[in-house]
């Protein structure tokens, strides 16, 4: 879908199917927003070239752009379809694990966060420090592997980096973990909550059930 947004863009037009498309740092290394067909105000952040999925190699080198810090950047585009602002507890990013995924290529989503979710990590975060550490508790049915992480925006650190590097054997098998990253303040420091989970090949694994695409946090913070 990004690439006939890239067709459009090439011929001087809107970006349809896309909301937009940034490539001002050039085409093989841009990011395409899209409304997601599922959802109230749920948006993807898709590179503009090739990347397979979490699984991807290039995710892992310096020289791939910074796609959490674009898709944290791509809430406004949530907020707009839901006219109201959004606190940063209130918004997470998800990457499905390649076994959840039915497409080539990656994609991030940007949308609300579940409202439970949001109360056993706004009850758990205390508990969180610099280093990835399994919940002691589930969320959503599964146990998360989980860390704080202080970053205003993402714009300086990569997440799929932490968890290649954080978690003893991950980086070799990327392709079966899902990944999240969801808006959080520690003491006063905007930061973000990072949620990782080893699936089972065979039993999928959807980071995106941590979010709500109705959005009910929404009206319950507004």
């Amino acid at each position: 879908m990004n690439f006939k947004c890239l067709r459009h863009l090439t011929k001087s037009e809107a970006p349809i199917p896309c909301d937009s498309v940034d490539v001002s740092a050039g085409w093989d290394r841009g990011v395409a927003l899209l409304k997601d067909s599922e959802g109230t105000a749920r948006m993807l952040a898709i590179p503009t070239h090739q990347v397979s999925g979490i699984e991807d190699p290039a995710l892992l080198t310096p020289e791939e752009p910074n796609y959490f810090a674009s898709a944290w950047a791509a809430r406004s585009a949530v907020e707009w379809r839901l006219r109201r602002h959004l606190p940063r507890d209130a918004v997470a990013i998800t990457v499905d694990s390649m076994a959840a995924s039915n497409q080539d290529q990656l994609f991030l989503r940007i949308d609300c966060i579940d409202k439970d979710v949001a109360a056993s990590l706004a009850s758990y975060s205390g508990a969180l420090d610099t280093d990835w550490r399994t919940m002691t508790v589930d969320l959503k049915g599964r146990r998360y592997w989980a860390r704080k992480l202080v970053s205003n925006d993402l714009s300086d650190v990569s997440p799929f980096r932490l968890l290649a590097d954080g978690i003893d054997g991950a980086k070799a098998e990327m392709g079966l973990w899902s990944l999240a990253a969801v808006g959080a303040n520690f003491s006063g420091a905007p930061g973000f909550i990072l949620l990782a989970h080893r699936v089972e090949p065979t039993a999928g694994g959807h980071a995106e059930d941590l979010q709500d695409r109705d959005c009910a946090i929404a009206r319950s913070k507004s």
